[in-house]
């Protein structure tokens, strides 16, 4: 393969679009330029300073103080929790949209994506609307080119994970909190919730069908009671509320005390062979095909088990692989991923967070809110019915319309795909009647809409 034709599938497969002079960048040698995006933390490319979980828990408190007030007050329109929160999601939204577009270490971004839906919250639920985003600057981008035990722990002990799946709930039955109450004769009624233990297993390791029962979900939700949130918006690990004493889970007892017992579940499930199966098919469905080839994902998932879950590693099995080079192997893109490569393809850099999150509700993947644990579909069956593709098209024109001036399509054409330009789609940009609508076609030509 002619390293320009790597290089188009190294930035644009397994990046986020190329930005002006990034093909060239990357030809001189695409698997480098991949693997240098595998280490260290991945900082968000934006100025905007973004609140902390407990500032934003802390104000989130005290608006819903202010709200129970103002229910004594039947003619107030004021709404403080909404406006507490709606400031930090649009801040949240610009920021990753300016990071997308500005970052020069696009496949490291992408992997930020990739595991922020793997490990899915969504703002449909309160308080999370405020809060999404702190999940995925603040557990993932530090870990993401870590150990896979390192980022799972930090997800399913940051707050937003907590909060979404309502573990700070969960009371063991035979817990000091649960004695208590009983004793007191209490009217409230503590016990288990098994939301959070249930997609640890189901979608964040194991996967459906791969071994563990009901029991064990019971099981290992009692392990996890105690995992909760303190006053000041951080983990906290309630022991009043953990179920105390050994427990038996998936065949192996586990006898250490508190934190420890959920930590030690968590990783030994990294070190499951059902885990590096499930993760790997999941990374190689995102990068390389709706229907991932075999011989990859063996691959993909050996290099997990062998390293011990060790994500440089996984990566580099992954862009080594054979299968992720063939040309054919294109994936349609999600809204997402086309809003974004426009954003580089254009060389715009978003400056009105109102703007940014209609974009994303008018193309159906409104930013931080797939709607269940099981984040955004990835595949193309999703994405690519024909109301879907008439909102592209929109879109595509209103966004060809508000840049147009001072380009030449054709030069942003080769600037951001390179040879994979087809001779119809050039022969359709040299006859549209504007700039603006030559842009629009090349944005929703078939080369632009796939990666």
């Amino acid at each position: 393969m002619v390293p320009m034709v790597q290089a188009e599938i190294a930035v644009i497969r397994f990046g986020l679009g190329a930005r002006p002079g990034e093909l060239a960048a990357a030809a001189a040698d695409p698997f480098a330029w991949l693997s240098s995006q595998t280490t260290g933390v991945v900082s968000l490319t934006s100025s905007i300073a973004l609140a902390p979980c407990q500032e934003i828990f802390a104000a989130i408190r005290s608006a819903r103080e202010e709200m129970r007030a103002m229910k004594r007050d039947a003619t107030s329109t004021l709404n403080p929790l909404r406006d507490t929160y709606l400031p930090h999601y649009r801040a949240q939204v610009l920021a990753r949209a300016q990071s997308a577009a500005l970052t020069t270490k696009p496949f490291a971004e992408r992997l930020v994506h990739f595991w922020a839906n793997h490990f899915a919250v969504s703002t449909d639920k309160s308080p999370l609307f405020g809060l999404a985003g702190t999940l995925e600057n603040e557990a993932i981008r530090p870990h993401v080119n870590g150990r896979f035990v390192d980022l799972l722990t930090a997800v399913e002990q940051h707050p937003a994970m907590i909060a979404f799946l309502d573990n700070q709930n969960s009371v063991g039955a035979n817990s000091e909190t649960s004695r208590r109450a009983e004793q007191r004769q209490a009217k409230r009624k503590f016990g288990i919730n098994e939301n959070l233990a249930r997609e640890i297993l189901e979608l964040h390791t194991l996967g459906v069908r791969s071994g563990y029962t009901q029991i064990d979900v019971t099981t290992f939700a009692n392990i996890i009671t105690g995992w909760s949130i303190s006053e000041t918006g951080r983990f906290f690990f309630r022991e009043n509320a953990h179920e105390p004493g050994a427990k038996i889970f998936m065949g192996k007892s586990y006898t250490q005390d508190g934190q420890a017992q959920g930590e030690a579940v968590l990783a030994d499930l990294v070190h499951h062979p059902a885990t590096a199966q499930f993760i790997a098919t999941k990374l190689c469905r995102h990068f390389i095909a709706d229907e991932p080839p075999p011989a990859t994902v063996s691959r993909v998932a050996h290099a997990f088990m062998a390293s011990g879950g060790d994500l440089r590693h996984v990566y580099a099995a992954l862009i080594e692989t054979p299968e992720a080079w063939d040309s054919r192997a294109r994936k349609f893109k999600t809204p997402e991923d086309f809003v974004f490569s426009t954003l580089r393809g254009l060389n715009i850099t978003p400056s009105d967070p109102q703007l940014v999150v209609r974009d994303f509700e008018l193309l159906g993947q409104r930013q931080y809110t797939p709607g269940s644990p099981a984040g955004w579909p990835d595949t193309a069956k999703s994405w690519d019915g024909s109301d879907a593709l008439m909102h592209r098209v929109l879109w595509a024109s209103r966004i060809a319309a508000r840049y147009e001036q001072g380009s030449n399509p054709l030069e942003v054409a080769t600037s951001c795909l390179g040879t994979q330009v087809r001779p119809e789609t050039r022969s359709a940009l040299r006859r549209a009647a504007s700039a603006s609508q030559a842009l629009a076609l090349l944005l929703m030509s078939p080369e632009f809409q796939r990666r």
